[in-house]
């Protein structure tokens, strides 16, 4: 799953970096870290998600106190996914700067 999300980065970065006149590169390492951070990012709102959910499976907007207590397992998903998305994000992060010809890493 990971090599495609990179892939994708890959493809649709150098593409628009072909559009743009941009370095094949610096728009790769531009892509991930906009993916990266994105994903680092949401990591953060998903991880920190409060204690309460809306009451029934709909989901919706409602007027009223149509909340309930989220469960254990809800809560350490909550936790879990965000962990995850920031991890992967911050991983995104990491091979864009080794991508990137502006910084030596070696």
């Amino acid at each position: 799953m990971f090599a495609v999300v990179s892939a994708g980065i890959i493809v649709v970065s150098f593409s628009l970096g072909l559009l743009l006149g941009s370095a094949a590169n610096r728009s790769i390492s531009l892509g991930f870290y906009f993916v990266g951070a994105f994903l680092a990012l949401a990591g953060l709102f998903f991880g920190n998600r409060g204690p309460l959910r809306p009451v029934g499976e709909d989901h919706g907007w409602r007027v009223g106190r149509g909340l309930r207590s989220a469960s254990r397992e809800e809560q350490e998903e909550a936790v879990a996914t965000g962990a995850l998305m920031a991890v992967l994000g911050f991983i995104l992060i990491a091979i864009g700067v080794a991508v990137d010809s502006r910084f030596k890493l070696i």
